[in-house]
């Protein structure tokens, strides 16, 4: 039976509600003339192939939240998701997965957006209100910060679910275009089921590529790209799913293809087609039928619930960003960039004044993953980091929840002050002790090397001064 979710009234802000869409309509943007100047500016200075993480970048291509925060899109869906543990055949369990990896691309903000580049430390948490009272809980931190990398936790105590994942994007400009590859991992855990119990049944699960289209002319167009994964070794199964571009003469925007098949053998079992923003099909390559997968003209996808402002810590995502935010949800840009400079500013601040005292910097709530033979997490260390903190999967889910909550503040009237000590992971070896040298992936000189690149002023370079700043991280971080 495919859980249900209740409608509660949320006292906190819910921002998929509010920046994004869940419908069919063109991700088209239309560039004001000015704004295309600025963009044309921009893209002049650059080559393709070139790398994107320190630009300047004009505001009005913001969406208002943190990568962090969009993040969640992928657990937009939990009827999708809360189900699978209790299905019995293997091969519908990861059909399930398969269907329920689809079902969050087509939420996105309305034209091409990219979210807010995560600060070095910046957390996000949030949780899902779920029926019976039941809920699921998320919780995110930038790991680190040049090159960028957003690490996460998702777990649902009730229905034996959790997720792991490291998102990394990495931007590359491609003449008309701009590429975000989504590089990274997550895996998804059934925790009630696999042959290793302390292991759970394991998803692996990749993301397709994101392409801004047309910034030098033409329209504006987002679009998904590239092969994406499902993987479940235990099972055997994978599936390959292609987010088709639209090409030059043929072909149509958001298509998917694919095919979920036996790894060892190679044999397809079942046929992918539709498109990733309307209706997908899956065939059964044995009988011949074909019937709807997921239609996601009418699926509602569920925001996640955060505590208030006032309850939060400054280097929470929707406190720290919410002057940015609102600039940009006003279209004031030249606020929004002063506000966005000034965290940006204080980033490189810390980061200097680290160096200078040869500090080294080390994630609040994730580690690095233990990836020896031997210990529950082999084979992970494509994730790098995990959270810290110890969840008894073999425990009652109140057992577990409590133990969520007292890794950092999530539900309403939760503060730092207030949380309890968190349960500790295992004490790491130290051959697998985090990262060193953290800090020294930040360039100090990125400021410096975007302004030699910036051409002698005119009306388009004061618009530019006007509108954009040097970024701190990728320009189509989508």
């Amino acid at each position: 039976m495919v859980m249900g979710l209740t409608h509660l009234r949320r006292a906190s802000r819910t921002s998929a509600d509010e920046n994004n869409r869940s419908d069919g309509e063109d991700d088209t943007q239309v560039v004001e003339p000015e704004q295309g100047n600025v963009l044309s500016h921009i893209i002049s200075q650059l080559r393709p192939g070139a790398d994107l993480s320190r630009v300047v970048l004009p505001t009005f291509i913001l969406e208002p939240r943190s990568m962090l925060e969009r993040i969640t899109n992928f657990m937009c869906h939990p009827e999708m998701l809360l189900h699978i543990p209790n299905i019995d055949d293997p091969t519908e369990r990861f059909l399930s997965v398969v269907k329920f990896y689809l079902s969050g691309w087509h939420i996105r903000p309305p034209g091409v957006k990219k979210p807010l580049n995560p600060i070095l430390g910046e957390i996000y948490t949030c949780y899902w209100q779920l029926e019976d009272n039941k809920r699921a809980y998320y919780i995110s931190e930038q790991t680190s910060h040049h090159p960028p990398k957003s690490s996460y936790f998702y777990l649902a105590p009730d229905h034996h679910i959790r997720i792991d994942g490291t998102l990394k994007p990495r931007s590359k400009f491609l003449g008309n275009s701009a590429a975000s590859m989504m590089e990274g991992i997550a895996y998804l855990t059934l925790l009630n089921r696999g042959e290793n119990k302390s292991k759970g049944e394991r998803y692996i699960i990749t993301q397709p590529n994101m392409y801004a289209r047309g910034i030098l002319f033409g329209k504006m167009k987002y679009e998904l790209g590239d092969h994406s994964f499902v993987r479940c070794p235990e099972l055997d199964l994978v599936a390959d799913v292609d987010f088709k571009t639209k090409g030059w003469v043929g072909g149509t925007y958001n298509a998917i293809g694919g095919s979920i098949k036996k790894e060892s053998t190679g044999e397809i079992l079942y046929e992918l087609s539709g498109m990733w923003n309307e209706e997908m099909f899956i065939k059964d390559m044995a009988t011949g039928h074909r019937e709807m997968f997921f239609d996601a003209r009418t699926a509602q996808p569920s925001a996640p619930s955060t505590r208030p402002l006032d309850e939060q810590e400054e280097r929470e995502s929707q406190k720290l960003w919410a002057p940015t935010a609102k600039a940009v949800i006003d279209r004031n840009h030249e606020l929004a960039t002063d506000e966005k400079t000034k965290i940006e500013d204080r980033q490189r601040e810390e980061a200097a004044a680290r160096a200078q005292e040869g500090a080294e910097w080390k994630p609040k709530l994730f580690r690095a993953v233990h990836a020896v033979p031997g210990d529950v997490e082999e084979g992970e260390g494509d994730l790098e980091w995990i959270i810290d903190a110890h969840i008894d999967s073999t425990a009652a889910p109140d057992v577990q929840r409590d133990q969520v909550l007292a890794i950092y503040p999530i539900i309403d009237g939760q503060t730092v002050a207030n949380l309890g000590t968190p349960p500790k992971a295992p004490a790491q070896p130290a051959e697998q002790s985090a990262s060193k040298g953290e800090d020294s992936l930040i360039d100090f000189g990125g400021e410096s090397e975007v302004k030699q690149q910036i051409h002698p002023a005119n009306d388009v370079e004061q618009m530019l001064q006007d509108t954009g700043k040097p970024a701190e991280g990728s320009l189509i971080d989508l």
